[in-house]
Order: C-alpha cells, then sequence, then structure tokens
C-alpha cells in the first residue's frame, strides 16, 4: 500500500504543497527520484532543505501529513471493544520540533505559521464515528494517559495533586468522549426480551450509563404529610459513615462503568446536621446532586450554591391550595410557589412531585397549568398505601385510565409536564407513538439504575415500599447490588415477562405491594395493556 507515483504527492502532502508554492514545490518534485515513494518523501525533503532553503518545519509537516494518510488509509480497521479504560490502539504520539503543526495541517497552511518549539501531536481514530483526530495534546489528555497506562488510582492521583476525585475523574471522562481512552460498556444493561417480542425502538432502553442513588440521610422534617410513608424513628448517621459511603460509592460506578448521580432527600435533607459537608464531599467526588426537599430560605440555598448548583431541586404539591395545605400543612402551597420563582431567580432548575390518590385526580391538570410559569418540570407518582399512606386512597382504576389518557393529551400541549408513570407507554403504543423510558427512564428501575439508602444504612430497591436488599454498614453497595433479591426486584413481574412493552414498562412495585398482591408474580393491577401487547 505503500508505493505512490509522484502524481500522487500533491493529495498526500497538500499542506506542504500550499506552504512551498506551485514553483518551489514543482522545483522539489524536479529534483526527486522518480522512484521514490511516498513514504521516502519527508526524508528526501530533509535531504534538500539545506540546499533549496526550505522552511524549517518543512519536515515535521511532512512526516505528520504521511502518518495521517497511513492512519486514513487504515480506517476500516475494526477497533476493539475495551475490557477495561485503556488508550484508544489507533492513538500515536509523535514527537516534533513545531509547535502548532496540528493547526497549520487542518488549516491547509492558511493560518499561522508554526514557531520552533518542541512539542507533540496525537493521532487517532474516533472509536465511535471512525473519524480521524489530530491535534497538540492538552495538559489533561496528558494527565488522562498518565493515569491510565501507569495504572495510577484516581483517589490517589486526587490526593497527591491536591485536587478533587471529580477532577481526576473528569479528565479521564473528556479523553473517553474525545476517543483518546476506550472505556468498557456499561454494567447496568436489561436482559433483551425473547424474539418477536421487542421491537427496535426499545433497544436505547436496555442499558443505561448512569446511575442513581436516593439517599435519604435524615427523618427530620418540618412537614407532616398525610401520605408520609414512613415516620420511623432512623437516627442519622455520623459524618465519617456518610464520607465512607459516598467513598463505597465511587467504587461502584467504577466498577459498573456508569456515572454517580446523589440524590438527597429525607424528611427534610437540608436538617441533616452533616449536610453542607456531604453535599460538598459529594460534589468532589464529581456526581451530579440533586435536592428532593421542601420550602427552605433562600440564603440557605445560595450557601449550597457556593458549593456546586445542584441539577435540581424538587418539592411536591398535592394539588390546588386548599387540598394541597390539608395533605401538607396551612401556608404550604403559597411557600411552594414563592420558593420555586426563588428557586428559578437563581438558575435553578424546578420539579414539582404530586402524590396521585383519590381525591386529587381533577386537580392534577390545573396545578399543572399553574405551574407553566413556576416550574421547569411537573408530574407525578401514584399513591402507595403504606405508612400514613394507608389512611388514603387509589383512584379506581376506570378512573385512573381515564386520567391517564388526559393526562397525555395534556402533556402534548404543556411542555412542562413529565411523562413518568410507566403504563403512558400503553397509550403511546395505541397512538403509534415512540415509547417513553418510564418511571426511571428505564421502565421500574428498582434495583437496576436506581437504589435507595436510609439513614440507619438500609438499602431499598425502592423506597416507596419495603424492598430490602442490604445494608451498608454489614456490605458493600456493590455487592448489594448483585444479590439474588436485588436481582429479583430488577428482573420485575413474571406476569410482564413477555408484554411488548416490559423494558419500558413493568407496573409500579409499589402499588402491586400496597394492594397486597405478589410483586415477583403479579402485574400491577391498575394496567390495562390489550392482549396485542401482552401476549396473553
Amino acid at each position: 500500500m505503500h508505493p505512490s507515483p509522484l502524481a500522487t504527492y500533491e493529495n498526500i502532502f497538500s499542506t506542504c504543497r500550499r506552504t512551498l508554492g506551485s514553483h518551489t514545490w514543482g522545483r522539489v518534485l524536479a529534483a526527486m527520484d522518480e522512484d521514490l515513494t511516498a513514504e521516502a518523501f519527508p526524508d528526501t525533503v530533509a535531504s534538500l532543505s539545506p540546499s533549496m532553503d526550505l522552511p524549517g518545519y518543512l519536515v515535521d509537516l511532512a512526516r505528520l501529513e504521511w502518518l495521517l494518510h497511513q492512519k486514513q488509509i487504515a480506517a476500516d480497521e475494526p477497533i476493539p471493544q475495551a475490557r477495561t479504560v485503556s488508550p484508544n490502539p489507533t492513538l500515536t504520539i509523535v514527537p516534533v520540533r513545531w509547535k502548532h503543526l496540528a493547526a497549520f495541517i487542518r488549516s491547509n497552511a492558511q493560518g499561522a505559521r508554526p514557531h520552533k518549539e518542541a512539542a507533540y501531536v496525537m493521532i487517532w481514530r474516533h472509536p465511535k464515528s471512525g473519524e480521524l483526530h489530530y491535534r497538540e495534546p492538552a495538559a489533561i489528555d496528558l494527565l488522562a494517559l498518565k493515569l491510565v497506562v501507569e495504572q495510577i488510582d484516581p483517589l490517589a492521583a486526587a490526593e497527591e495533586g491536591k485536587v478533587t476525585p471529580g477532577d481526576i475523574q473528569n479528565a479521564i471522562d473528556q479523553a473517553i468522549a474525545r476517543g483518546v481512552l476506550l472505556a468498557p460498556g456499561t454494567r447496568i444493561r436489561r436482559t433483551p426480551m425473547p424474539a418477536g417480542r421487542m421491537d427496535s425502538s426499545l433497544e436505547p432502553f436496555l442499558a443505561t450509563d448512569a446511575f442513581t442513588l436516593q439517599w435519604h440521610v435524615t427523618q427530620a422534617c418540618d412537614l407532616h404529610c398525610r401520605h408520609c410513608y414512613d415516620r420511623s424513628d432512623r437516627k442519622p448517621m455520623p459524618a465519617e459513615m456518610a464520607m465512607a459511603i459516598l467513598n463505597m460509592f465511587y467504587d461502584f460506578c467504577r466498577r459498573m462503568h456508569v456515572r454517580g448521580q446523589v440524590t438527597f432527600t429525607g424528611g427534610n435533607p437540608l436538617l441533616y446536621p452533616h449536610f453542607d459537608q456531604v453535599y460538598r464531599k459529594a460534589s468532589d467526588y464529581g456526581f451530579g446532586i440533586a435536592i428532593l426537599g421542601n420550602p427552605t430560605p433562600i440564603d440557605r440555598i445560595g450557601k449550597l450554591m457556593e458549593i456546586a448548583p445542584p441539577l435540581y431541586f424538587q418539592i411536591s404539591l398535592e394539588g390546588l391550595a386548599e387540598h394541597n395545605d390539608y395533605i401538607r400543612g396551612k401556608g404550604h402551597f403559597n411557600r411552594s410557589l414563592a420558593f420555586l420563582d426563588a428557586l428559578r431567580s437563581l438558575g435553578i432548575y424546578t420539579m414539582v412531585m404530586l402524590t396521585l390518590t383519590r381525591d386529587n385526580l381533577d386537580q392534577v391538570l390545573p396545578l399543572a397549568e399553574l405551574l407553566r410559569k413556576r416550574a421547569d418540570f411537573f408530574t407525578f407518582n401514584r399513591l402507595s398505601t403504606v405508612g400514613e399512606g394507608a389512611a388514603l386512597l387509589m383512584p379506581e382504576t376506570g378512573a385512573f385510565e381515564s386520567f391517564l389518557r388526559r393526562y397525555a393529551t395534556a402533556a402534548a400541549r404543556n411542555p412542562k409536564m413529565g411523562l413518568k408513570d410507566n403504563l403512558i407507554n400503553i397509550i403511546r403504543r395505541e397512538n403509534d407513538q415512540a415509547p417513553f423510558g418510564g418511571c426511571t427512564g428505564h421502565g421500574c428501575g428498582a434495583a437496576f439504575n436506581f437504589m435507595a439508602l436510609l439513614p440507619d444504612g438500609e438499602v431499598h430497591a425502592c423506597r416507596k415500599f419495603p424492598s430490602l436488599i442490604g445494608n451498608v454498614l454489614e456490605n458493600d453497595l456493590y455487592d448489594i447490588y448483585h444479590t439474588p433479591l436485588a436481582r429479583r426486584y430488577r428482573t420485575g413481574s413474571q406476569a410482564c415477562r413477555n408484554c411488548g412493552l416490559n423494558i419500558v414498562c413493568r407496573g409500579c412495585l409499589a402499588i402491586t405491594h400496597s394492594l397486597g398482591l405478589d410483586i415477583f408474580t403479579d402485574k400491577d393491577p391498575f394496567c390495562f395493556a390489550p392482549p396485542s401487547i401482552t401476549g396473553k
């Protein structure tokens, strides 16, 4: 593949040709032996340079253009899947004596001239697009390569460099995104459905590269809501234990090859005595951070913003003012609206969640309209009748289906209305619309891309009902995730196994449990999927 006639030189060495101009380029070609290959061109230029007074950087330029030509020829060669984070096998790092050569080639000799200073040029092919990239490495590239090649522990590197683990992980993640490093795919992946039961629209939901730890850091709360599912007395954990859990979660995410998010909740998470310390540490680890809480003095939120902006702050409303205040306490509705306005003034993404009951079914759509200009996102969860929620009533099944259809129609007109309930996918299938990700983005996410951690270390598959799968005071998060019981939760009910919407639905385990059914064998009793979808 190397032999090349002189006529091809101007294609391979186009920047050299533009640099020299047609007259000098012609002189160089005339001085060359016609039998020489393109591979020999850089060395030939080096030998001619003194006598022809060629630019000093031309030899390095010619060598780089030849390497780029070789890489382009090899573009069809497959890049193997990585088993660990490792350098891209197509990566070549070339030492040069002149800076800015890569930019000079990209501009095809129209940019600023190179200047003499030792440098390097990286050349590689992106593993996904196959596109050829080349540039001088930035410090962050060299750091990422050093960490991986020398197998340096990111936590140790962060301590030695006096930076955060998140800074180190960010360097590695950027190198992976650019294709300089290769990384294994996520280990959080659904088992595909049987042949014939799964169409291609569901494939994007089979795997996720993100995992959420919903951390109930305290049971303390400044409200006493009528549907609260847990008012038990669980002591908050000491700060040092909380730090150990963050380290444990960091290790979990690295081993599972996913990005981590910590969603702080409670009770009211801001009442946890060590909240700012734990919040800062979560940010230092590079986790995405979200808060599920109550209306709070805005100067308190401002202090958190100085540490790191949350991805979002979510509060709850249970309907219009009268009903909401009946559930959450007098004055809560107006305080919540004022708090939403204050959050948005700080540039914080705001979310509102409603717990759907028989008594507020007709208030959801009016509330959604009221929030259209007050919140960034609004949706609902169905009532789980555990804890104090057992005193409230779920909607009747027929009324719920009718409501869900109205909600789906209204959501198409109101961009602030989010789709969360898995059963909306039945309506979307009826209307030939693409599926959405359901409750946690991948149908029921219990012990799949989501786990709930309580103040005493208990880990539950889902916080909406008792679903204990381990305790971090006794076992590692990674080990808890891989227990047979956790696997049963993420597999879901046998009744949903052959449903055509299995990947993005599986109903709601908390609702099945609330009605006294077996979550591993029975389906969500509110499911209205026809036999054409369920296969029954």
